[in-house]
């Protein structure tokens, strides 16, 4: 692919899309200009890669370097991942922790909220019974 990716990453990532039955006819590559940082370079070059794998819809888009090609390997190397993931359906560390968030944030039940203002109350009336008394 490139002068700046390593043969051997390159060929541990062939061999991985062979193994999933990735090929190259079923990705379709697009390139797109990238934001954020980088100036007049980024706005002159189409550096941003987006995949979408056609059997299994799934979409990719990588930004991470200025350079086209990493980009392009990079995006792929998500793409296998992305496709493992889903056909040993293997729960990711990344996956585990959104999920974490998105049930931390779930709203409380009717009988949790309850419950909790129960114990609030409990909790103050020990406190007002240990305010001293003055006669």
């Amino acid at each position: 692919m490139s002068q700046f990716i390593n043969p051997d990453k390159e060929k541990l990532l062939t061999e991985k899309m062979l193994k999933f039955g990735i090929k190259e006819t079923d990705i379709t590559e697009k390139f797109v200009r990238s934001g954020g940082h980088g100036g007049q370079h980024l706005n002159k070059t189409s550096t941003c890669v987006y995949l979408k794998h056609t059997p299994t819809g799934i979409e990719v888009k990588c930004e991470i370097s200025r350079n086209q090609s990493v980009n392009r390997f990079l995006a792929r190397r998500i793409l296998v991942n992305k496709i493992e993931e889903s056909a040993l359906e293997i729960k990711s560390a990344e996956r585990q922790r959104i999920e974490k968030i998105k049930r931390q944030k779930r709203k409380r039940s009717k009988r949790a909220k309850e419950k909790i203002l129960r114990l609030k109350k409990i909790i103050s009336e020990k406190k007002q019974l240990r305010e001293k008394i003055i006669f």
